[in-house]
């Protein structure tokens, strides 16, 4: 038997392993679908699959309870696909290996998928329950969340029932989340001309790895390396100074993940190699210890390798070096409204070199619409500056904070009656779905909250077993706690 399926609640851990096994990558959520559409026909509930890949399974209250108010619990069927450059995992195809270590399941050197999947399991769990007290539920799994939220953007207004929304996608037990940044993404590019390499050029190849990588909204105060400022580093004074040519830069794969590794080809006049490694190796060797604390895994390694076939156009090559070591990254901004909340960040998400084009993207997030703006305009300038195209899409709105939420009342009270404490009130800096569904439903009553979850988006991506327990009862009291409808108040 899987250790998972020894862990309590059973129910819950039972929909979690088997969406350990379900490949269920953003953008490939058939087989997802498929198995969490089953589950609501197995039950013979209402299940329903719309044009935007999302899933709706309604469930009938407990009898005596058809006067409360709906519920909708909401969860993503997606995941972040990240893994260590050693793993041959193909998470389109391959299941997740899991393992326990210290109270926490772990992956095998990959996302472990508890972002949202443990949350998806508990929705599951209380579908298929038959002793839960509960009104009218509604759950709904969206699609996409991680590689866009296309599918809360394309929930149409009027499809769900509820008045309550419950959000099952935060990362720590005993927190209540009220609020969160809305989100942008930025593509700058640049159209790179390629040449063949001269004679009397070495080929190296630079690799910067090791970094915990994470999260970009819940991590990015935390100080950590990102793999593509560093990389940029390595590289902006050897153009001038080594005479060295680039052929290729691969850096980050994901928007809303803080890079972890980047990959560079380069070419290094003969006469003038160990020159640039020498040189190359003060740097890092500066660089390792910036994050010896915040990042010590870091590793920074030049080899030799076969010489490329064709250069990028050094001035472009120049531009974008200098666009990337002046675009910003990291907290901008603080709340000034919440202790400890970030209001605005961007996120050097990735930078990839083609054969014409050079393509840098990044993540922009802020809790207040006109700062994100600001940053906005900054990347936009910047790149314009540079020479690159840039273009803005994805946007989504954040979710403004309602410290008068009657069901906020009613979960702070049931969570202080279960375990003796308050749980506590936070908004949280990245862009969980709640802001584009409140969006389309003006007045819903919404709330995140979860177990705990460390390193999201990361291979070291793990979930705290004790936490999920506490979870699922504070769920399931939740249920039996929501007030009537006032109509029958």
């Amino acid at each position: 038997m899987n250790e998972l399926l020894k862990l309590e609640p059973r129910e819950l851990w039972k929909h979690f392993h088997s969406l350990t096994c379900t490949p269920r990558p953003s953008g490939h959520e058939a087989q997802v679908r498929k198995f969490v559409s089953g589950v609501g026909k197995e039950r013979g509930l209402e299940t329903i699959v719309d044009d935007a890949g999302n899933v709706i399974i309604r469930k009938p209250a407990t009898p005596g309870l058809e006067n409360r108010k709906g519920v909708i619990l909401q969860a993503h069927l997606d995941m972040v696909p990240q893994k260590n450059s050693d793993s041959e995992h193909d998470f389109t195809r391959d299941p997740i290996a899991t393992t326990i270590e210290n109270g926490w399941v772990k992956a095998v050197g990959t996302t472990l998928g508890a972002d949202n999947g443990i949350g998806v399991a508990a929705a599951l769990a209380v579908l298929e329950s038959e002793t839960i007290e509960h009104g009218p539920i509604e759950a709904l799994f969206t699609a996409n969340e991680e590689a866009g939220m296309t599918g809360a953007l394309g929930l149409r207004p009027g499809t769900l029932k509820g008045t309550i929304l419950m959000n099952l996608d935060s990362e720590d037990e005993g927190e209540l989340f009220i609020g969160c940044a809305g989100g942008m993404d930025a593509i700058a590019t640049f159209d790179c001309g390629r040449s063949p390499l001269p004679s009397g050029y070495a080929g190296l190849k630079i690799a910067v790895t090791g970094l915990k990588g994470g999260h970009s909204g819940m991590d990015i105060d935390l100080g950590r390396g990102n793999a593509n400022k560093i990389m940029n580093r390595l590289l902006l004074d050897s153009e001038p100074d080594y005479g060295v040519l680039l052929s290729s830069i691969e850096g980050g794969s994901l928007r809303n993940a803080i890079p972890r590794e980047s990959f560079a080809h380069v070419a290094v006049p003969e006469n003038r190699t160990q020159e640039f490694l020498d040189s190359l190796n003060v740097i890092a060797d500066a660089i390792r210890r910036e994050f010896a604390v915040a990042d010590p895994g870091l590793h920074i390694e030049a080899v030799n390798a076969e010489p490329p076939d064709s250069v990028i156009d050094p001035e472009v090559a120049d531009r974008l070096f200098k666009a990337i070591q002046a675009c910003p990254n990291g907290v901008m901004r603080m709340s000034t409204e919440m202790d400890g909340l970030v209001e605005t960040s961007n996120n050097l998400a990735m930078v990839k070199t083609g054969e014409k084009r050079i393509v840098v993207e990044c993540l922009l997030r802020s809790s207040v619409n006109s700062a994100r703006e600001d940053l906005q305009s900054m990347i936009g300038s910047l790149f314009a500056l540079a020479g690159a195209t840039i273009c803005f899409e994805g946007g989504y709105p954040g979710w403004k904070p309602d410290q008068a939420s009657p069901i906020l009342k009613v979960m702070r009270e049931t969570y202080a009656s279960k375990f003796g404490n308050w749980p506590e009130v936070r908004a949280v800096h990245a862009g969980l779905e709640c802001g584009i569904i409140g969006g389309k439903y003006p007045g819903l009553d919404m709330i995140s909250f979860g177990p705990t979850i460390r390193h999201p988006h990361s291979p070291g991506e793990k979930v705290e077993i004790a936490s999920v327990g506490r979870f699922w009862e504070f769920l399931t009291a939740t249920l039996a706690a929501v007030p009537v409808k006032e109509s029958d108040e």
